[in-house]
């Protein structure tokens, strides 16, 4: 069964910090890289990090040295601390394989940046 569940979202203050969870089903999981994305309201969805297997990573530009991605490979999750938080980080932020292997979307967590 494919499964994406998202968790950590909140409401947040500008400059504060916060931490995403996904727990992913072991058919998207296992052996493949994992990422985060994120949809702003009247925007596409867009890539923000990735993680392999072996745990090298990579970032937008817009998230980089504020982002950390990290995954624990004995429970299928995906981890996403978001740090120096801003207002243009507001978005719902889903967690997926990339590249896409299933064309399945959990229901991503609402992070909400504001003062």
């Amino acid at each position: 069964q494919v499964q994406l569940v998202e968790s950590g979202g909140g409401l947040v203050q500008p400059g504060g910090s916060l931490r995403l969870s996904c727990a992913a089903s072991r058919m998207i999981f296992s052996g493949n890289a994992m990422a985060w994305y994120r949809q702003a309201p009247g925007k596409q969805r867009e890539f923000v990090a990735r993680i392999t297997g072996g745990g090298l990573t990579v970032y937008a530009d817009s998230v980089k040295g504020r982002f950390t991605i990290s995954r624990d490979n004995a429970k299928n999750t995906v981890g996403l601390q978001m740090n120096s938080l801003k207002p243009e980080d507001t978005a719902v932020y889903y967690c997926n394989s990339l590249p896409l292997i299933y064309d399945y979307w959990g229901q991503g967590t609402q992070v909400t940046v504001s003062s």
